[in-house]
């Protein structure tokens, strides 16, 4: 028998990749969408193409847009830089205004091609916190705009966003993903990352990966550059 399609967003980073091997672990042919949207640090989308390799992902697509034009974040404008002083408290500068519902809305017009009804998204509790559109009140909403708007929920074809990571804490999703396999190694995080896929150690993101793994009694896989 057929398994359902499931369109899993797939950044390359720690949580997409977990949320892939979720969705496969629910029963999911999984087609997964990455997104060249004029982000600085292009060495995800490199890993998002080994994991969705590693995982057996039965499509993998990139799609291609510029929020670079605007700018606004320090991840799409070189003027802005990215934060290494550690965690601060409010929305960081690396919030990319619009990004998740963009690539939600591409993810659903793909579904409803698919005929499917699932839509992964690796959104987690430490990310709603400082992103709005990381909140379970802004998924809730984006679903329920979903199915008012599309053809299949109209007639009867309603479809579901899962965020299988909203409450859970890096160390969680770390011990999550190996649990279903993941090779982690594959993956990349950081929000600077250079052409070869190694981390910076120092942004936000990299601070959060290690210290799920340390947390998780793990050994991290990831490959940081020397710094000075």
């Amino acid at each position: 028998m057929s398994r359902p399609a499931a369109v899993v967003l797939l950044s390359g980073g720690l949580d997409s990749a977990t949320v892939l091997a979720i969705a496969a672990s629910r029963g999911f042919d999984t087609y997964c969408l990455s997104f060249d949207y004029g982000q600085r640090h292009k060495a995800e989308l490199a890993a998002a193409a080994r994991v969705a390799a590693a995982q057996g992902a039965s499509k993998h697509r990139i799609v291609h847009f510029d929020l670079a034009q605007f700018g606004g974040s320090a991840l799409t404008d070189s003027q802005i830089a990215v934060p290494v002083e550690g965690l601060q408290p409010g929305i960081p500068v690396t919030y990319v205004p619009a990004r998740n519902t963009v690539m939600l809305s591409l993810a659903l017009a793909w579904a409803e091609v698919l005929g499917s009804r699932d839509v992964f998204i690796g959104v987690n509790a430490l990310d709603y916190s400082g992103y709005p559109d990381c909140r379970p009140e802004y998924i809730a909403a984006f679903e329920a705009m979903a199915n008012l708007a599309t053809k299949a929920a109209v007639e009867g074809a309603r479809l579901l966003i899962h965020t299988p990571l909203i409450d859970a804490t890096k160390a969680d999703i770390v011990r999550m993903g190996l649990g279903l396999g993941v090779d982690y190694s594959l993956t990349v995080s950081c929000y600077q990352a250079d052409a070869e896929g190694q981390a910076c150690g120092v942004c936000d993101a990299c601070r959060l990966r290690r210290k799920g793994f340390a947390e998780a009694g793990l050994a991290d896989p990831t490959r940081y550059r020397a710094r000075d």
